[in-house]
């Protein structure tokens, strides 16, 4: 609490001006507080950092990074790129984040990217949101040669991701389009549903299978260094019609057809959303080494007019990253998910969208009531106690009410309310310490203020002023006056009138002793000048 003003400054103003000065500050104060929560700071990375480590196939987060994001609390829009490493996918990225350098390119045949870069940076499209570009670790790298720590790479980059771009080299022929094996194992590797105590059916693995569409991010495909011509049968066809051209299934149930329309009927069927992009070779073979450092007159102009058509599209359909229940996501809540998806792999288990939302939304909302109630007791803080009732409770209902916005402003999935509920105890448990400290400050203020009042009277009975004939009545006189004098002093608080009673009831000895006095020395009066005694 702040210090408690002298009784003479609260001695000054009525108690209506009083809460009229509260009811204007705490516009201004409610103004500040609607406007800190509903906008979100804009976080600028000079940089990209590495989000997920992989180190000797061990996969763990970058508290770093994970704190970035925590910071980040826009909507975020998360645009990944997968793909066979020593591809290009470094150079699209940094396309993308609109800088000419960032994530390393590379030119020798070693890849550069190992597990998954992050860059955070302001949506170029949509203000209010944040752009987050995930650079993975390059597939099929021969120096690690472990296909499930890709398989992992793979699934995680789909996890987090509301947009995927998967760059390839040369043509989408049967090659290109096996080297996305991981698509097929993708069911082994993420589930929808939390597996529950009863052995589910087939039908219930493939209704769950069947919703991995409805959580699984755009796709782009990027085919780099294409030199053919885009013709089917003798006629021209786009990039699109290319792409479905190379996804179209083949007759037949024989295993080798089956195998071959596998790969295929995972990508149309978990990605039915997708986009093919052809990139013409960018520069002659001796300067792609250097592809970083040239200018872009030193480029294919057809490459450049591909590239500035991809960045348009995927800016333009890459929607905030969701999860389970359509709920959008911030950058606050990627790295929880980045951080609940790793640790449940390195566990050794399979990561599953129900239970990443799960702990998520227990962590969030507990973080939202901690914010809240701190909130309300920041808001509280503003009283100087004592303080009449009226105002404390007019005060308490507007934190409370700031206090609740707060919450909701970041509560996350709080479907039974629990989280509300506790805050809603909370914050009436701290209310009730309150008015217990805003009635003790009152009684101590009022005893301080009775005592000084009534200073005068307690020197004159030191000095027998009362000790005469006719001294109950000028005791009387004084004591109504103090009585009078304590009424008067504005700003008591809730305890006034009982410290005021107990007061009197402690003076009750005293008073009824000056009477005794009074009454003797009056009898003997009488009697010294002969006069008849008073009936009492």
């Amino acid at each position: 609490m702040c210090g408690c003003p002298t009784f003479s400054s609260i001695r000054s103003g009525s108690k209506a001006s009083r809460i009229l000065s509260l009811r204007s500050t705490w516009r201004v104060t409610v103004s500040r507080v609607v406007e800190a929560v509903m906008a979100s700071p804009v976080t600028v990375m000079e940089s990209p950092l590495c989000l997920i480590e992989n180190t000797g196939g061990n996969l763990c987060v970058n508290p770093e990074a994970v704190d970035i994001l925590m910071g980040i609390n826009q909507p975020v829009v998360v645009v990944a790129v997968v793909g066979l490493y020593r591809t290009g996918k470094s150079y699209l990225m940094n396309k993308l984040a609109g800088k000419k350098h960032g994530f390393a390119l590379g030119a020798t045949v070693q890849s550069k990217t190992k597990g998954i870069w992050m860059w955070a940076l302001p949506h170029p499209m949509r203000a209010g949101h944040t752009l987050v570009l995930l650079d993975t670790e390059g597939l099929g790298d021969v120096e690690k040669g472990d296909q499930k720590n890709d398989a992992w790479i793979f699934s995680l980059a789909i996890l987090l991701s509301s947009t995927l771009v998967y760059n390839s080299r040369g043509t989408i022929d049967n090659q290109a389009i096996e080297n996305l094996q991981y698509v097929t194992e993708l069911t082994e590797r993420i589930k929808v549903k939390s597996p529950s105590g009863d052995s589910s059916s087939e039908d219930d693995d493939d209704a769950a299978d069947a919703q991995f569409v409805q959580f699984f991010p755009k796709f782009v495909w990027a085919v780099r260094d294409f030199t053919l011509e885009l013709k089917i049968d003798g006629k021209e066809v786009n990039d699109n019609q290319y792409l479905e051209h190379a996804l179209s299934l083949k007759k037949g149930k024989d295993r080798r057809t089956t195998d071959y329309n596998l790969p295929r009927e995972c990508i149309r069927n978990y990605f039915p959303s997708r986009r093919c992009f052809v990139f013409m070779t960018p520069a002659s073979p001796e300067h792609m080494p250097r592809l970083e450092s040239l200018n872009e007159g030193d480029l294919s102009p057809s490459f450049l007019a591909v590239t500035t058509n991809f960045c348009k599209y995927v800016f333009e359909i890459s929607s905030v990253k969701t999860v389970k229940g359509g709920l959008p996501v911030t950058g606050r809540m990627l790295g929880h998910l980045a951080k609940s998806y790793v640790d449940t792999i390195a566990r050794g288990d399979v990561p599953c969208l129900e239970n990443a939302v799960l702990t998520m939304a227990k962590i969030e909302n507990e973080a939202a009531g901690r914010d809240a109630l701190m909130e309300y007791q920041k808001g509280m803080q503003e009283l100087c106690f004592p303080v009449d009732l009226e105002a404390m409770s007019w005060q308490h209902r507007l934190c409370d009410t700031l206090a609740t916005k707060t919450f909701m402003s970041r509560s996350f999935k709080d479907d039974g309310g629990e989280h509300l509920k506790d805050l809603v105890e909370a914050i009436a448990k701290h209310y009730a310490d309150l008015l217990c400290q805003n009635e003790e400050a009152s009684e101590a203020l009022c005893r301080k203020l009775l005592s000084e009042l009534s200073a005068p009277m307690a020197k004159k009975m030191q000095e027998g002023f009362y000790a005469k004939p006719g001294g109950y009545e000028l005791y009387s006189a004084d004591n109504d006056s103090v009585v009078a004098q304590f009424r008067s002093k504005p700003n008591k608080g809730v305890g006034a009138e009982e410290v005021l009673e107990q007061f009197l009831k402690d003076k009750t000895v005293e008073s009824n002793s000056i009477l005794q006095a009074d009454n003797k020395l009056s009898e003997q009066e009488r009697k010294i000048h002969g006069k008849p005694s008073s009936v009492t």
